[in-house]
């Protein structure tokens, strides 16, 4: 558990609708959603200049809640460790964002959303969204705030994706990025993992074409499709050290139950992602991440030629999910672009998860990047 003495205390999500007829956004396909629901949150205060706030982007499965605690929790925002008074993103300099992507399921407009043509949840008639759309929907996000530039967005996994999105779509609104384990694009390998959640879902007999609310729910999938994420988020040290070749000390009567403690480990978490997450929210999620190109197969150099922005992009050694030279990449194509970049590649244990849970070396490369951006700004 957190310690609450740092953590910046009770939070509340709320809600902005835009895009409600005649207006509507229009989505990178043609295709158009209204009205559209973010979920947010914000912690700090916006300084009178409008220039100390900070966007965060939240992965696959995460949500508007990084940080604090929700009244009656026991547990905080998924990112608290790095969000608060004195640390990171630090809330008594700051103002931070974090919004639910469109196409989720923890208060944002998704699949589970209602249909206002059918009076009925979307499901699969709910339009393919991709990286570009959940920014052009943040974007309206941050101008309803009333700010018209970041000091810096950031996030890790399919947020890094976001920060580079950002940085492409809107170079003149970002002074500052940070792109954790990330990807310009999915590999094969990349590709092929979600492939398999997501066949896993549509095995499910309740997955019923995505149309099974108000009925049973494919859990079973679902749970399948979590369990093959989260080996990919581990490494093979993090998983040796945390559970090497121990057996279960019960067994149950099941020839083939979970004998050794990493198969009861996957089993309990898939089945509490079932209790938070939205199926169809995991194909429409998963399939963006896999289209996600913000260069459409050109390259970032030629895009971010010139960019303002300035990028922090950390990298972790044993993230065999998002490998340490697809950030080389993206740092590669920064500098060929002229673009102020440090690239950082930490030493952990962790794979993929290490962006969550390494807190010293990243609060430290983080908070002085922060405050040389910072300057940087007052000095305009």
């Amino acid at each position: 558990m957190a310690d609450k003495d740092k953590s910046i205390g009770i939070v509340e999500t709320r809600y902005y609708t835009f895009a409600e007829p005649p207006d509507a956004l229009v989505l990178e396909s043609g295709e158009t959603l209204g009205p559209v629901t973010l979920a947010y949150e914000t912690y700090g205060k916006l300084n009178s200049e409008k220039t100390n706030a900070i966007l965060i982007l939240h992965a696959l499965t995460g949500d508007a809640h990084a940080a604090g605690f929700h009244k009656g929790d026991k547990h905080p925002g998924w990112w608290d460790n790095m969000i608060g008074p004195g640390k990171a993103f630090d809330t008594e300099k700051y103002f931070l964002i974090c919004s639910n992507v469109i196409g989720g399921c923890r208060g944002s407009t998704g699949p589970a959303s209602i249909n206002p043509e059918t009076e009925r949840p979307y499901g699969l008639a709910f339009p393919l969204i991709t990286i570009k759309d959940m920014v052009n929907a943040q974007a309206r996000l941050i101008d309803h705030l009333g700010i018209d530039k970041l000091l810096c967005v950031a996030g890790g996994s399919m947020g890094g994706m976001q920060v580079l999105q950002w940085v492409v779509s809107y170079p003149e609104r970002v002074f500052s990025a940070i792109p954790m384990a990330t990807t310009i694009v999915h590999s094969p390998q990349q590709i092929a993992f979600n492939e398999v959640g997501r066949q896993a879902i549509m095995a499910d007999p309740n997955w019923d074409d995505g149309n099974y609310y108000g009925r049973r729910l494919p859990v079973k999938g679902l749970s399948v499709a979590r369990m093959v994420g989260h080996i990919t988020y581990m490494s093979d040290a993090s998983m040796k050290d945390k559970f090497g070749r121990r057996e279960k000390n019960e067994k149950g009567p099941f020839k083939f139950g979970a004998a050794f403690e990493v198969e009861g480990y996957l089993q309990y978490r898939g089945d509490n992602f079932i209790k938070r997450f939205d199926p169809n929210s995991y194909l429409y999620i998963t399939k963006a991440i896999d289209n996600f190109d913000p260069s459409d197969g050109q390259g970032l150099t030629g895009i971010l030629k010139g960019a303002p922005t300035r990028f922090l992009i950390i990298a972790f050694k044993s993230d065999w999910l998002y490998p340490a030279y697809q950030s080389q990449e993206i740092a590669r194509s920064c500098k060929r672009a002229g673009v102020d970049t440090i690239y950082c590649e930490l030493n952990s244990t962790y794979g993929h998860d290490a962006f969550l849970v390494e807190v010293d070396e990243q609060t430290h490369l983080v908070t002085h990047f922060l405050q040389r951006v910072s300057e940087g700004v007052r000095e305009t």
